[in-house]
């Protein structure tokens, strides 16, 4: 990677490391937020489980004072479990009273955590095995207020991540109330309460609803990261593509620019050279020439010899003509002109070279071909595109030359039924001194392109869909 296109990437690479700070900040900041909400909801229906909870004993409370211990205090005088009929009055009012509730245990302790009721007749007259009872109790006892606590069987991640639901009793309600007399019982009880009220309810259900809202705000702020996420990557790379486009680009016009002050450095000097060529060089051919001609009058023997320098001389001298009209472009005179005629003026002077190489030219025009241009450069580049095609085609062929003058513009086909162009070699076709044949100098098509340049006019390069080569200039008639 050179130095341009590091200096180039650097702001975008700054871009880059600002985008994922802040798309790890937006995620981590989605992620806190859904927590907290999370975190609140769960809290808040932990609240309202306890205030469930504080109703069901309360009720439970007043069911027990009014439908047992009155009824049984004005039958019997007092409240003895152990007396079958009192047991089973208690036991329908509780399980008449926490139906539906969804209550695993629950048990009436004494001051000192003895078992006075439970709903398993097994545990009646013993004290809780459990510490943690024994203490709520007397706490219980000693604050006379309703005390509740969540027990979780089941990890929060473990709940939150697991597909499938947890099972009944994974989250319980742990609750102790006293139960208290509702009016003064002094005369036939010493103390206001009779019992301390511990339950243990299922809230597995109503946890699962919470759980439920949790996953919902989490998946929302993943996927709201996610998309988010997946823009800014594509702004990004549509920002680094048109980076790096900006960057060919660049280096592109930098390697022209480059080259043109080659090529312009080069041009100038092979016009020194020409210019100081072309007139000894003249001299050359005109002498020759006449040589010639005196030396067929003669039948000398050495005629072949003085026609090959003379040959030469001219295709030297055709080469010394086109450095010099690539190192020093003639500026076009524009004035009216008519594409087809001089389209016609290069066909009939190319007829003979056309019999001798066994070719032919098919012509056809539409519409209006008038234009403004300079008649001298465009013969010049007509007669360059045709003469190539004749040459490209190795034992005759067709050259076919079409013009049409429509939609403000003059649009010159020629193609041939040759090889055509190499496909590899599309790109380099334009470029001076490149070509593919052994004499050639390579100038014939930098020539044509400055030409259709000067013009404003389009020139393209190809190949037919069904072979042989194919040039197209547009020419504007503005």
């Amino acid at each position: 990677m050179n130095q341009t296109q590091q200096s180039a990437e650097r702001p975008l690479q700054f871009v880059k490391l600002l985008s994922w700070s802040v798309m790890t900040l937006i995620l981590g900041t989605s992620l806190a937020l859904s927590i907290f909400i999370s975190k609140t909801a769960e809290t808040a229906l932990l609240k309202k489980q306890e205030q469930f909870g504080l109703l069901l004993a309360e009720n439970l409370s007043h069911q027990v004072y009014t439908r047992f211990a009155l009824p049984v205090m004005i039958r019997y005088g007092n409240i003895s479990l152990s007396n079958k009929e009192q047991f089973t009055r208690l036991d329908q009012v509780v399980r008449n009273t926490i139906h539906s509730f969804r209550v695993h245990e629950l048990h009436i302790f004494s001051k000192d955590g003895t078992i006075t009721y439970s709903l398993n007749k097994d545990e009646l007259g013993k004290k809780s095995p459990r510490p943690a009872d024994l203490e709520a109790v007397d706490a219980t006892y000693q604050n006379e207020r309703f005390n509740a606590s969540i027990i979780e069987n089941i990890s929060k991640l473990r709940a939150l991540f697991s597909i499938e639901n947890p099972k009944p009793g994974s989250i319980m309600l742990k609750a102790y109330y006293p139960l208290r007399a509702e009016q003064n019982l002094a005369a036939i009880s010493d103390n206001p309460i009779m019992g301390i009220l511990g339950f243990e309810q299922d809230i597995t259900e109503e946890y699962m609803g919470v759980i439920n809202l949790e996953r919902l705000i989490v998946a929302l702020s993943l996927l709201t990261s996610l998309v988010l996420f997946v823009v800014i990557m594509t702004l990004m790379r549509r920002a680094e593509r048109l980076n790096m486009q900006r960057v060919e680009e660049k280096e592109r016009l930098e390697r022209e620019l480059n080259q043109q002050e080659k090529l312009a450095g080069m041009g100038r000097m092979v016009a020194g050279v020409a210019h100081e060529i072309r007139n000894p060089l003249g001299i050359i051919c005109s002498s020759s020439e006449l040589i010639l001609k005196k030396a067929k009058k003669e039948n000398h023997p050495h005629t072949r010899l003085i026609e090959a320098v003379h040959e030469e001389a001219k295709r030297l001298s055709r080469t010394v003509g086109e450095f010099l009209d690539y190192a020093r472009p003639k500026q076009p005179n524009l004035f009216d002109l008519d594409v087809g005629r001089i389209l016609d003026q290069v066909a009939v002077f190319l007829e003979p070279e056309c019999e001798k190489l066994g070719v032919t030219i098919d012509r056809l025009y539409h519409g209006d071909l008038s234009t403004k241009g300079d008649k001298d450069l465009l013969y010049r580049a007509f007669y360059n595109i045709v003469s190539n095609a004749m040459q490209a085609m190795d034992g005759g062929g067709m050259v076919s030359i079409r013009a049409v003058g429509e939609n403000g513009v003059v649009h010159v086909t020629i193609a041939d039924t040759g090889p055509g162009f190499d496909e590899e070699n599309l790109n380099k076709v334009r470029d001076p001194f490149f070509t593919t044949k052994d004499t050639g100098t390579g100038l014939g098509l930098a020539i044509v392109n400055s030409i259709m340049e000067s013009h404003k006019a389009q020139f393209q390069i190809g190949n037919n869909a069904d072979g042989g080569g194919r040039v197209d200039m547009i020419i504007p008639k503005a």
